[in-house]
């Protein structure tokens, strides 16, 4: 794998951006293997990520930066995050009792699918520990009181650990808490989430029971960026299936774990590859 640079920006939009910024790169011998771009007209902002090769590259990595913000920060009014191919993320996995999802997660890991690496899995509950046995990873466990008075005092570890092993984004692959604010401003667009869309409409427990009663034709999932808002955070991948009347309860849970897996893992590829700019508190997802 040839190491490339990633440039996600948005900026106001105005004639020329592309043009500057593809000529920067040739300009200084580097080759551009991927460019998307997207203009939002309703608030002229626009929105590019940018990949190129750093091997002839004449500017040094640790400088590329400085030199963005130099030419174009100011000029542009320019938001931009860089990275680099060969430096892989570092996923931490939160999880309760339900294993669908961590299973799924821990198999494209296993399976070479996702260039990232899982240092720890963390947990409220000691029952996943044979899971994470099996996949060869550390697996902690810090119980949180019903009354939740040692909340803060498991979240400073949890967040001890995080910095520990260097974590880079949190994935919730179905982790019954609630996450504090302040590991989410520690942590911002950096945590992924995934319930059954059901929300609002089936809030509480057993929402295929609740939805079963009622009828309903499609059921579906939602993976979304964590905010301070309850499930209220970037959307960044959704998916539905269509269900009738012979369905039973059970049935519509297998269903729903189903798509619940696959569409974490779709937000999990995204947010791996750099393909995700969040605005206004929805995502721009680059193909």
């Amino acid at each position: 794998m040839k190491p490339t640079a990633i440039l996600l920006l948005h900026c106001p939009d105005e004639q020329g951006i592309i043009s500057e910024i593809t000529k920067f790169i040739t300009d200084n011998h580097g080759n551009i293997v991927y460019l998307d771009q997207y203009v939002d007209c309703e608030d002229s902002m626009f929105f590019m990520r940018l990949e190129w090769d750093l091997e002839n590259f004449m500017i040094p990595r640790e400088k590329i930066e400085d030199i963005i913000n130099t030419l174009y920060k100011v000029r542009y009014n320019m938001n931009f995050n860089l990275y680099f191919n060969d430096e892989k993320p570092r996923m931490a996995i939160f999880v309760s009792k339900m294993s669908h999802c961590l299973y799924d997660l821990l198999a494209r890991y296993k399976a070479g699918e996702w260039n990232v690496e899982i240092p720890c899995i963390v947990s409220n509950h000691e029952d996943l520990s044979y899971v994470a046995k099996q996949f060869g990873i550390p697996y902690y466990v810090w119980s949180i009181k019903k009354d939740h008075s040692n909340k803060a005092e498991v979240e400073a570890a949890e967040m001890e650990l995080l910095k520990k092993e260097r974590v880079t984004f949190i994935v919730l692959a179905r982790y019954m808490q609630i996450i504090s604010d302040d590991m989410i401003k520690s942590y911002p667009y950096h945590i992924i989430n995934i319930h059954h869309s059901f929300l609002p409409a089936f809030v509480g427990a057993k929402p295929y029971h609740q939805a079963w009663e009622r009828g309903v034709k499609i059921i579906g999932a939602t993976s979304h960026y964590v905010t301070a808002e309850l499930d209220a955070g970037p959307i960044i991948d959704q998916d539905v299936t269509r269900i009738s009347h012979k369905d039973t309860p059970e049935s519509l849970v297998l269903k729903g774990k189903d798509l619940e897996k696959i569409v974490l893992s779709r937000a999990v590829t995204k947010h791996i590859e750099r393909k995700i700019l969040v605005y206004h508190n929805k995502t721009i997802i680059f193909s």
